[in-house]
C-alpha cells in the first residue's frame, strides 16, 4: 500500500511514518516546515519528503490520503486555500484518513495499549516506559513524540504484545475534532497531569476534563488508569466515572510514593520498599515520571524492583535539557541547552529541574525562549511568563509573530528579561551578555531558527 502524509514532519506523524515504512507500506509525505530531527530520520528510513501543500501531488495517486492536524480549510488573505492539496483531494473524493485513525486500524488492534496522556512529561514517561518493557525482555512497539536516546528512534512495531504510546489530548484532524487519544482504546491509561493548554480548541480546563474522560471510559474492566494523585483535576476526570483498577503515585497515600532525592529514590509500593532508583535525570516531575511508568509496566508483569533498576540506563529524550555543546572560557565553559519546554508550568520545571542539579553555589542561568504553540501565540498565558522565569538570571525571548506584547508581558522581571524580534538580535543580545560559566537554555517546540548552533558558533567567535 502506498500511503501520503500531509504534515509529515510533526512528532507524531512522523512516527506514523516511520511504522507504516516498518510495516512494508510504500510511504511518502509533505510538509511545510521540514527540520530535524523528524526530517533527517525519515530521510534515514528511505521516505520521500515534498516541502509545501501543492495540489500537483495528487499525481503520486497513493491508495490513502493520511491528513495530520496541522492541515486545515483555512485560506490565505488572497482568498487562496492555504492547503491547495486537501482541496484537491476532497474535489476528487480521494480516499483519506487521520493519522490516529490509520494507526488504531493498522497497528494498535490487537495489541496491548498502554498510553500515556497528560498535560506535561507525556514524552518523557513515554519513552522512560517504553524503555522498561525493552529492558525487561518484552519487545515493546512504540510511537513518542520525540526521539528517546535509549532507542534513537522515535517509533517501532515491536515484537511483543506491548504497545506504548504518547495519547495526545489536542484534536484529530480538521473532520474530527474528537481528540487523538479517543482512538488508541488502551488496556494501560497514564493520567500524568492535567491543566489548561490548547486554547486554541479548549475553551477552559473542564473541556479538557472531558475529553480525559472520554479516554478513561475505553479503558476495559480488566485495564489499568495510573493516575496523579497530586492532581485535583484528575481527581475531577475519574468522578465522572471509572470502570477498571485504578493505581495511584505521588501523593503520600498512593499505591506508588517515592523516598529520597529525585536523582536517587526507593520506589514504595503500598508503603513497602519495592525498587531503587538511581539516575543522572533531575527534578521532582522526573520522579513521578518515574513511578507512573513503574506503575504501568507493572500491568505488563515487570515486577517494580525490575522496573526501578532498567530506569539507571535510562538515557532521557533529545530535546530534554539536551547538552547541544559547551565553549570554553577562563572562569568556566559555557553550556548551551536544547529543551522542548513551551508552556509556562513546562518552562519553570525546565529551569526549577537545572537549578536543583547545579546546586549552590552555581553558574547563571539564562533562558532564551519563544512563545511558539498556539496557546502562547494567543497570549492566553503570557502573565504567567514572570512566574515561569523566576529560576532564570536572565531571560530572553523571541517575540516574532506575536500578536501580544512580550515586553510588556515581562515587564515585572525588570532587566532581567530582554525581547528580540528576530533570531539574529536575540543571537546578539545573548552572546553579549553570557559570562564563564553561564548555562544557556533554549525552549521551543519548534526548530527555533537553528539557534542552538548559532550561539555556540557566535560565542566561540
Amino acid at each position: 500500500m502506498h500511503i501520503h502524509i500531509l504534515g509529515i514532519c510533526g512528532t507524531f506523524m512522523g512516527g506514523v511514518a516511520a511504522l507504516a515504512r516498518e510495516a512494508g507500506h510504500r510511504v511518502t509525505g509533505c510538509d511545510a516546515g521540514v527540520y530535524p530531527p523528524m526530517s533527517d530520520q525519515l530521510r534515514a528510513l528511505g521516505i520521500d519528503l515534498i516541502e509545501g501543500f501543492g495540489a500537483d501531488q495528487m499525481a503520486l495517486k497513493p491508495d490513502v490520503w493520511v491528513i495530520g492536524n496541522v492541515v486545515s480549510r483555512a485560506r490565505l488573505t488572497d482568498g487562496t486555500p492555504k492547503f491547495p492539496l486537501m482541496e484537491a483531494i476532497l474535489d476528487a473524493g480521494a480516499p483519506y484518513t487521520s493519522g490516529p485513525q490509520w494507526l488504531a486500524e493498522n497497528v494498535l488492534q490487537g495489541r496491548h495499549v498502554l498510553a500515556v496522556a497528560g498535560t506535561h512529561g507525556k514524552t518523557t514517561t513515554t519513552s522512560m516506559l517504553a524503555w522498561i518493557l525493552e529492558a525487561c525482555g518484552q519487545q515493546p512497539g512504540f510511537l513518542v513524540g520525540g526521539v528517546p536516546m535509549n532507542f534513537g528512534v522515535s517509533a517501532r512495531l515491536g515484537q511483543g504484545a506491548g504497545f506504548v504510546i504518547e495519547a495526545d489530548e489536542y484534536d484529530t484532524a480538521f473532520f474530527d475534532k474528537r481528540s487523538k487519544f479517543v482512538h488508541y482504546r488502551p488496556r494501560t491509561a497514564i493520567l500524568n497531569n492535567l491543566e489548561f493548554d490548547h486554547a486554541d480548541i479548549f475553551d477552559d480546563l473542564k473541556a479538557i476534563e472531558r475529553q480525559f474522560h472520554h479516554l478513561v471510559r475505553t479503558v476495559p474492566a480488566s485495564g489499568r488508569v495510573v493516575v496523579n494523585g497530586l492532581e485535583e483535576s484528575l481527581a475531577r476526570v475519574l468522578h465522572q466515572g471509572c470502570w477498571s483498577e485504578v493505581c495511584s503515585f505521588g501523593a503520600a497515600v498512593s499505591d506508588f510514593t517515592a523516598e529520597g532525592e529525585p536523582h536517587d529514590f526507593a520506589v514504595l509500593r503500598g508503603g513497602r520498599g519495592a525498587g531503587h532508583v538511581r539516575w543522572a535525570l533531575s527534578g521532582v516531575h522526573n520522579q513521578l515520571n518515574a513511578l507512573a511508568a513503574i506503575a504501568a509496566a507493572e500491568h505488563l508483569g515487570v515486577p517494580p524492583a525490575d522496573a526501578a533498576a532498567a530506569l539507571a540506563r535510562f538515557e532521557n529524550v533529545r530535546r530534554r535539557m539536551e547538552v547541544r555543546g559547551t565553549v570554553a572560557r577562563t572562569g568556566g565553559d559555557i553550556t548551551v541547552y536544547d529543551d522542548f519546554a513551551h508552556h509556562p508550568t513546562a518552562i519553570r520545571t525546565t529551569l526549577d529541574g537545572l537549578a536543583r542539579r547545579l546546586g549552590s553555589p552555581r553558574g547563571r542561568i539564562l533562558a532564551v525562549f519563544e512563545p511558539r504553540s498556539n496557546t502562547m501565540k494567543l497570549g492566553t498565558m503570557k502573565s504567567q511568563l514572570p512566574w515561569s522565569l523566576e529560576q532564570a538570571d536572565l531571560a530572553f525571548c523571541h517575540s516574532g509573530g506575536l500578536d501580544w506584547d512580550a515586553t510588556e508581558a515581562l515587564a515585572p522581571m525588570g532587566a532581567r528579561a530582554q525581547v528580540a524580534g528576530n533570531i539574529d538580535a536575540l543571537v546578539h543580545q545573548v552572546v553579549q551578555a553570557a559570562q564563564p560559566g553561564d548555562h544557556i537554555v533554549c525552549m521551543s517546540n519548534g526548530g527555533f531558527g537553528g539557534i542552538h548552533e548559532r550561539l555556540l558558533k557566535a560565542l566561540a567567535g
